[in-house]
């Protein structure tokens, strides 16, 4: 490979890095959480009202307009460590309690 092509490829990078960067800064805030159980919705209020709710299986935080499962009683805790969501579109999922806890 010749000096050029190293730097069409440094530029390549540097330019799809850039790219990925711009996408999620500029990812939409969402306004609304949504939590559902058995397909069911228990909970329908906006991200900015911080709340806790406990559905029993699970408890949920929404504070500070970010939302994380803060307890469950599934023994994977995969809720538990997806972490904070806060964006239009994310998503937490607890498959064994059958609880979807969805930003729109």
């Amino acid at each position: 490979m010749k000096k050029g092509d190293f730097i069409v490829i440094g530029i390549t990078a540097a330019v799809f890095v850039l790219s990925i960067g711009l996408l999620l800064s500029f990812s939409k805030q969402g306004r609304r959480v949504i939590i559902k159980q058995d397909n069911e919705i228990v909970y329908n209020q906006s991200v900015k009202l911080d709340n806790t709710v406990d559905i029993g299986t699970n408890c949920v935080i929404i504070k500070n307009g970010e939302v994380f499962v803060n307890s469950a009683s599934c023994k994977n805790q995969i809720c538990v460590n997806t972490g904070k969501i806060s964006k239009k579109g994310e998503s937490i999922v607890c498959l064994p309690n059958k609880v979807i806890v969805e930003i729109k």
